[in-house]
């Protein structure tokens, strides 16, 4: 399921499996629910990339590096998301929302979660 470029951007029906932040979902209507789902992943922080994001910090602009790894990790989390909807026999995620969190300084934490559900064009 890449769907993310250099920087992260996504196409999320590419694959048939409709992922979408609304409650509903433009043109399918709702045959069931399956329940929550969820993704996870941390990723370690590397030493020398915080060094260097420190000194960029001081001078301004983007991150480059942070960007590319925060992306990689977005697109992980809804992979395995959408997984585990599979495995529940759902073709879709409806009010996915994306967490990141600090996981206890050594590294950032990112899940992507919402209602698995089955839905069918009108």
């Amino acid at each position: 399921m890449d769907r993310v470029g250099e920087f992260g951007a996504a196409n999320p029906t590419a694959s048939g499996f409709v992922v979408v932040t609304t409650e509903n979902v433009p043109g399918y209507e709702v045959l069931d629910t399956h329940g929550e789902v969820f993704g996870l992943t941390v990723r370690s922080r590397n030493f020398f990339s915080d060094v260097g994001a420190g000194f960029k910090s001081l001078l301004g602009g983007e991150l480059k590096g942070l960007t590319k790894a925060l992306a990689a990790s977005r697109e992980e989390a809804l992979t395995r998301m959408v997984e585990q909807a599979k495995m529940l026999g759902a073709n879709g995620v409806v009010m996915m929302r994306f967490d990141v969190s600090d996981a206890r300084d050594m590294g950032t934490e990112v899940c992507a979660y919402g209602t698995a559900v089955t839905v069918r064009k009108r």
